[in-house]
């Protein structure tokens, strides 16, 4: 797979090469608390890899599509109680997401899509793309850089749920991609086991959602079984997310609203 940054090419390339044709990847990562296990980087590291490889394989399949730099510093306020979190207010990312969207615009490209590896991100980018495209025209997308799956050991069978910070998930991909960067004689099951018996309140898919810090859940920032976690599981968490990053691209890249004309 060949690099499809376009911060390698020179200001006249990028005039010649860029129409409205092409696709403009922001991946954005984060540089927050993962626990005593994980690194600070855990997900810049999710967010840059597979938006990488995601961006050069499409391409290599034939679309045209370029990856800017990832956006390591995010809203991370979640975690800034924790010692090593970097994090930029609500505003300030706000404006630097629509602002990128203005300079996405300039270069004459007709779709930005934010490959997001950190969840606290969410909410905000989504707000963000109705105003790119209400400013600047561009078609915004916004997709996950980690897809989920049943582990081949059941690694996140214990988690209830819950697995969402630093759980079996991300630990088994950095397993996989920097496994110099994890302690695993520091991973713990960090389950919140007294929040199943809710059945309408949850992180993901409930009907009702709630405002939390990650040192809420009497856990030491963890919200998810680290100790299920395996590079066997990082291996087929990779590819699972490579492939649907890929099908995510090939389908923005012939998505219109509008339908057929």
């Amino acid at each position: 797979m060949s690099p499809r940054l376009l911060t390698e090419l020179s200001g006249p390339e990028v005039a010649a090469r860029v129409t409205a044709d092409t696709i403009i990847v922001q991946p954005t990562g984060a540089v927050e608390h993962h626990g005593p296990h994980l690194p600070l980087i855990t997900d810049f590291l999710l967010a840059d890899h597979i938006g990488s490889a995601a961006v050069s394989r499409a391409a290599d399949e034939g679309l045209d599509v370029w990856q800017l730099p990832t956006l390591a510093f995010t809203k991370s306020d979640e975690h800034s109680w924790a010692p090593g979190t970097v994090w930029l207010d609500a505003s300030t990312m706000f404006e630097t997401v629509v602002q990128i969207g203005r300079a996405v615009a300039l270069t004459g490209a007709g779709t930005l899509v934010f490959a997001n590896g950190h969840g606290g991100n969410v909410a905000l980018l989504q707000v963000a793309l109705r105003e790119i495209r209400k400013q600047y025209g561009l078609k915004t997308f916004l997709m996950p850089t980690l897809a989920r799956t049943p582990g081949p050991s059941g690694e996140d069978a214990d988690e209830r749920g819950f697995g969402i910070h630093g759980g079996a998930a991300e630990t088994s991909m950095i397993l996989h991609l920097r496994p110099d960067l994890v302690d695993m004689t520091k991973a713990e099951r960090w389950v919140p086991d007294h929040l199943a018996e809710f059945d309408r309140i949850r992180f993901n898919g409930g009907p009702v959602s709630f405002g939390w810090l990650s040192d809420d859940f009497g856990t030491p920032g963890v919200v998810g079984d680290a100790s299920r976690a395996s590079a066997a599981y990082g291996q087929a968490l990779w590819d699972l997310s490579l492939d649907e990053a890929v099908a995510s691209l090939h389908e923005i890249a012939r998505f219109d609203p509008a339908g057929p004309r």
